[in-house]
């Protein structure tokens, strides 16, 4: 992303890319030594993910989500084969796993999202 493009979409929120409701605000990234993003995510009553997993181009993409607020009733993050997962972290690798969260059916959820790709040049041979 561009300077001018990250300093539009930073402190602001947008819509959430799998089109389902939440919302997401950029609160810092970087690409330096490894690309990394910082979001605050939004879910208010009503608001999903789908199953799905996130595509990258190349490398490996982990994402650390530390759940801030949890609703009363549904808004569960559902991932098969997390790195590690407890009731307030979930550590995962969203390129492979499918992951996902359930419909908020009363209440609200924020969760802090930090996402990096690990280069395929830092594998060691």
């Amino acid at each position: 992303m561009k300077a001018n493009g990250f300093l539009k979409k930073l402190f602001r929120w947008e819509k959430g890319r799998q089109n389902t409701g939440y919302d997401k605000m950029l609160l810092g990234g970087g690409l330096w030594p490894v690309p990394f993003d910082l979001y605050l995510l939004r879910f208010l009553e009503g608001h999903e993910i789908p199953p799905h997993v996130d595509q990258v181009k190349s490398g490996e993409h982990y994402r650390l989500n530390i759940i801030l607020k949890s609703p009363e009733t549904g808004g569960e993050f559902v991932c098969r084969d997390p790195i590690y997962e407890s009731r307030m972290i979930k550590y995962f690798r969203s390129d492979l796993s499918e992951h996902s969260v359930t419909k908020v059916l009363k209440g609200r959820r924020y969760v802090l999202s930090m996402g990096w790709v690990k280069s395929d040049s830092f594998k060691k041979e």
